[in-house]
This record gives C-alpha cells, sequence and structure tokens, in this order.
C-alpha cells in the first residue's frame, strides 16, 4: 500500500512549520514522520504546503492511503488504517484521521488517540512520547553498558546506544525512561531526570541539570538549567541560563545566560501570539515559555517573558525583554528591530550548516524566500 502523510492543522504549528512539514516535527524521541515509519514498517510519502513540497517526497498512485500527520499511531489505529476499503474515512470526532483515495464513508474510531493539535502539546505531550518511543526503540535491543563512575536510579530504565559516552553524571530514571543516542555524550557532573532523551550525536555540557519531558534532537549541544523542552535538532543552548516549557527548532543559538520565564507572577494562563489567528490566543497553561523557529539566534543575558514567539530567522540582542512576539526575518531587541536582510541571511546559514557538514540548498534558499515574503507584513520596520 502508498501511505502519504498529509499536514493537518499546520498553520496552529507556525513558526515551526514554516520549515518542515507536521510530520517532521519531533515529539519524544523520534519524528512523527519516524513513528509512522516505525509502525508501518514501510517509507511514507509526505504532502505538504506548494513552497515546502520539494523538500520532500511525494508519490501518489492509483490506490493511496493518506494518514493526518498531527494523529500519533498505535497498533489498533494501525490495524483500523489498514483495514480501510476503497473510499472509506476514518474519523475521531469531527477530525480526520485516515483515508483511502477518494473518501464517501465515515468510520468512527471509539479508541483513544494522541491528537497534536497546538504548539504547545508538543511539550505538554513530551513525557509520554518518550515512554512509548523508548518501548519501541528499545524492544528486543541490549544497552551498552554504562561507566561505573555514574550514579543510577532505576538503572533498567536507562538506554544507551553504542557510541555514547556518560562519566561522573546521576541518571535518575524513577519517573520515566532516560534515552541516550548513538555516539552522543553526558559530560561530568550533569544531573539528568527521566523522562528524556538524548540524540544521536548531541552532547551535554558539564554540570548541566535537566528535568523530565525534555527531548535534545540530533547535533545539539546544552548547558544549564533544562526542564520540559523539546530542541528539535541541530541547536545550541550551551551555556547556563534556564529554558523551560519550551520548543526551539533546528539551527538556533541561545547566547550564554539566556533565560526564559515560563510562569507569570500572577499564575494567571498564558495567552501566545498566533500567526494563525493573528491575535492573541489563552494557551490554558500556567507553564508555557518559549518558541523559536529555525535559524534564531540571542546575545548573552538575553530574557525572554512568558509564552514568548520568535519567528524564523530572528537575530535578538541587547538588553530588556523583547517583545512576546518577534515576526521572522527580524534583528533587534527592546530598543527596536529592523529587517534581517535575506541575502545577509543566506551567508550565515551556509556558514552554519557547513560546521555540521550540511549544506543550504537552493530548495532551502527558495524556501526562506517564500518565508520572507510571507511573513513581510509582520514586519512593520
Amino acid at each position: 500500500m502508498n501511505y502519504i502523510l498529509f499536514d493537518n492543522n499546520r498553520d496552529n504549528f507556525l513558526p515551526l512549520t514554516y520549515t518542515r512539514s507536521v510530520s517532521d516535527i519531533r515529539i519524544g524521541i523520534l519524528t512523527i514522520y519516524e513513528k509512522w515509519k516505525f509502525f508501518l514498517g514501510t517509507d511514507l510519502s509526505v504532502k505538504t504546503i506548494d513552497y515546502l513540497q520539494p523538500k520532500y517526497n511525494l508519490l501518489i498512485k492509483s490506490d493511496n492511503i493518506f494518514i493526518n500527520s498531527s494523529v500519533l499511531p498505535s497498533n489498533e489505529l494501525i490495524d483500523s488504517i489498514n483495514k480501510l476499503n476503497d473510499s472509506e474515512a476514518i474519523f475521531f470526532n469531527n477530525t480526520i484521521i485516515a483515508y483511502r483515495n477518494n473518501p464517501n464513508k465515515k468510520i468512527e474510531f471509539n479508541k483513544p488517540i494522541v491528537y497534536i493539535s497546538e504548539l504547545w502539546h508538543i511539550f505538554r505531550f513530551n513525557s509520554q512520547c518518550i515512554k512509548d518511543d523508548f518501548k519501541l526503540i528499545t524492544n528486543n535491543k541490549t544497552s551498552q553498558k554504562l561507566s561505573d563512575t555514574n550514579r543510577f536510579i532505576n538503572k533498567e530504565n536507562i538506554f544507551v546506544e553504542n557510541g555514547a559516552k556518560v562519566e561522573h553524571c546521576i541518571l535518575n530514571a524513577s519517573d520515566g525512561p532516560i534515552y541516550i543516542g548513538k555516539d552522543s555524550e553526558i559530560m561530568e557532573g550533569s544531573m539528568i531526570r527521566g523522562p528524556f532523551a538524548l540524540c544521536n550525536n548531541s552532547i551535554i555540557k558539564m554540570g548541566a541539570k535537566i528535568y523530565g519531558g525534555t527531548t535534545f534532537g540530533p547535533h545539539c549541544k546544552v548547558g544549564g538549567e533544562v526542564n520540559n523542552s523539546v530542541l528539535l535538532g541541530f541547536s545550541n543552548k550551551s551555556h547556563d541560563g534556564f529554558l523551560g516549557n519550551s520548543i526551539i527548532g533546528e539551527w538556533c543559538n541561545l547566547g550564554a545566560d539566556t533565560n526564559t520565564s515560563n510562569l507569570k507572577n500572577n499564575y494567571a494562563s498564558v495567552k501566545i501570539w498566533s500567526e494563525k489567528e493573528n491575535s492573541f490566543i489563552d494557551t490554558g497553561l500556567q507553564f508555557f515559555g518559549l518558541i523559536m523557529g529555525d535559524h534564531s539566534k540571542t546575545s548573552i543575558n538575553t530574557m525572554f517573558n512568558t509564552g514568548t514567539i520568535i519567528g524564523s530567522c530572528v537575530n535578538i540582542f541587547g538588553s530588556g525583554f523583547p517583545r512576546n512576539f518577534v515576526p521572522s526575518f527580524s534583528w533587534g531587541g527592546s530598543s527596536g528591530y529592523s529587517s534581517y536582510q535575506l541575502e545577509k541571511f543566506y551567508d550565515v546559514a551556509k556558514k552554519v550548516m557547513l560546521r555540521r557538514n550540511i549544506t543550504f540548498s537552493s530548495i532551502d534558499k527558495e524556501i526562506y524566500k517564500n518565508i520572507f515574503d510571507i511573513t513581510l507584513f509582520q514586519r512593520k520596520y
């Protein structure tokens, strides 16, 4: 069967989905795409917005099953999807989950699902997703032996892939598993509580304090204090500073002593700027830190208010708090902003990605040109 993941509620995940399909969002240990590939045992196509489509393979055959990327797979759901007949569609309440070809017959799915429909669901559901992915990834596999220099609690709930290095650390897996990816490193003096995932080739710097519900995607460098946050990959928070209840895109860098507030002084529900609604919306959450799009950066000693949204390709610097929403391709801080020009961004992006032996391609260039144009109305400077 030919399976195709399609974007649903894509605009709810901006600025993260300016540069990726919904299926490319990492939650738990794996991306949503990787989860579906694991369950189905085959590669899938991805259908997304036109300007992002060249980044993804899309194969449409005479017979196809389309799957909502915002829904996470389960054995029960896979069974129902594989039983779909031509023109049938699976719904959960009023949300379409999957359909085969041109749907005209509705089938209700009555079992629980995990549906990622809002930005904050990524960190809200991350603990459970780490637990679920841990079971998938480690099933019938043997963990690499950890050095006796470390201290463990619930050692059987800790899995270390080949090539990983951990010395003189405290790992507490009482509240959830700890996954340490291939060729990653946790430096001396770090204290980590599960559920936690450190993906391939990532590094935790000396003396870091990492709390549960946290994922560091591949090729990240992280230090300081982090709680219930997701770094999608290829991003750095190498120094001291607090990051809590936050999501950081790829190719980001948080300067030394960058700090996020994740709780309002009056303990009120956090409101954030919705690019979809072009207004503030109430998340209903008491804890909410920072959302940052790809290729954004902060200078040393940057401070973020509770519930701040930073677009893609933003440079934040200077004293004081930046405003709660900074549009993509902005350059500045509390004293004012200017537009980050495309050619200047291209030059920096090429250098940053080359450090990880990845080429800034012509497809990337065209994607960011589209983002620059799409977000032009937001930059009133």
